[in-house]
């Protein structure tokens, strides 16, 4: 892989780790925490912050598969780059779509017990994290 695009890539990718984990590990557990925080203030805050985590994760996912693609690269770096995209492709075209219709529910005034759909999206952030690790660290090691 040449190393330009391997720079990119690897940089994208970490940038991207970086806000997964600020972001999903860190910021929406704890938003729940903060006095006076309700569950449909904390579901409204929480729509708006991962509906543009994902907007950017979208972009950086699209700069990390044209880095990947115009530097020729390995067939694990390639094997990863699309496991990450498959994996935020399931959480905005399969899960999301769920949560958001619950969330409008609960928003709504309905009191809900706590959603498997919301456990689907913890686990795919879970693999997502490891799949951008090793994506990054392979990445150096072109």
């Amino acid at each position: 892989m040449n190393a330009t695009s391997a720079a990119t890539a690897s940089a994208v990718t970490f940038v991207w780790l970086g806000m997964v984990l600020a972001i999903s590990f860190l910021e929406a557990p704890l938003k729940f925490r903060a006095p006076g925080v309700t569950i449909p203030i904390g579901l409204g805050i929480g729509r708006l912050v991962f509906r543009a985590l994902n907007a950017v994760e979208s972009a950086l996912a699209l700069v990390v598969i044209a880095a990947v693609a115009l530097g020729g690269a390995t067939a694990g770096v390639t094997a990863l780059t699309a496991t990450v995209a498959v994996l935020l492709l399931a959480q905005l075209a399969v899960v999301r779509p769920r949560l958001n219709r619950r969330s409008d529910r609960v928003l709504a005034g309905e009191e809900l017990p706590r959603s498997r759909s919301h456990l689907w999206y913890v686990a795919l952030e879970i693999v997502k994290a490891a799949a951008l690790i090793a994506l990054g660290v392979g990445l150096l090691t072109v």
